[in-house]
């Protein structure tokens, strides 16, 4: 994938479509594209945050530790961003996210990430907007898990 292609990805993400092409450039230029085999891990539950990473090619899992074992919460596919929860909070990893088939992602190191939240503020309002919206699915989840206990 060219430059130009990654800038392109860039672009598709809420995150980053208000973000000038010229930023996205330096953006997909100081990530790092790794790959990932089926089952291997991108992150633990517990690593602390150094990056986050964007998924251009494959699926990933994410997984939480149950009382049966890991169970999978969430299949994550193209564009894709994960793992910024722990870099904007500080905290260790609340998930394990493990490549289903092959991954192809754009790495985002933590120090980049948060330059760019400080730069670009309707950044920081879109990573709001998609955690709320995330918090809402968890808690719709949870509610119908209990409604099906009781």
């Amino acid at each position: 994938m060219s430059l130009k292609e990654e800038v392109e990805l860039l672009q598709r993400i809420p995150f980053f479509a208000q973000i000038e092409p010229a930023k996205l450039k330096l953006l997909a230029f100081t990530s790092e594209r790794v790959g990932f085999d089926p089952g291997q891990v991108l992150f633990k539950k517990g690593d602390m945050g150094d990056a986050a990473y964007i998924i251009i090619e494959g699926e990933a899992e994410v997984l939480v530790d149950t009382a049966g074992g890991a169970a999978v919460v969430a299949t994550l596919g193209k564009n894709a961003f994960v793992g910024e929860i722990a870099i904007l909070c500080d905290v260790p990893r609340t998930a394990t996210v493990r490549a289903k088939d092959r991954v192809v992602a754009l790495r985002i190191a933590k120090e980049l990430f948060m330059r760019l939240v400080t730069e670009f503020p309707q950044m920081a309002i879109a990573i709001m907007r998609e955690l709320a919206h995330r918090l809402e699915m968890t808690n719709q989840r949870l509610r119908e898990a209990l409604s099906r206990t009781t």
